[in-house]
């Protein structure tokens, strides 16, 4: 059986629970290393350190 809506939802009502649904700003941190803003518990794209230790060598 599949799902069958009795009665036939406004739009209103359809919008007013899809107003919720919104994108929210990544979270930022400084990079322990160089002070560069990076994502958390990713690898510094300034310098190529991850928790003080250099991981990926940067041109």
């Amino acid at each position: 059986m599949s799902i069958c809506p009795k009665n036939k939802s406004s739009k209103g009502r359809r919008d007013k629970r899809r107003a919720n649904w919104k994108m929210s700003n990544p979270t930022l941190v400084k990079c322990s290393k160089c002070g560069e803003l990076m994502v958390p518990h990713r690898v510094c794209k300034a310098c190529g350190s991850y928790n003080k230790k250099e991981i990926v060598t940067v041109d």
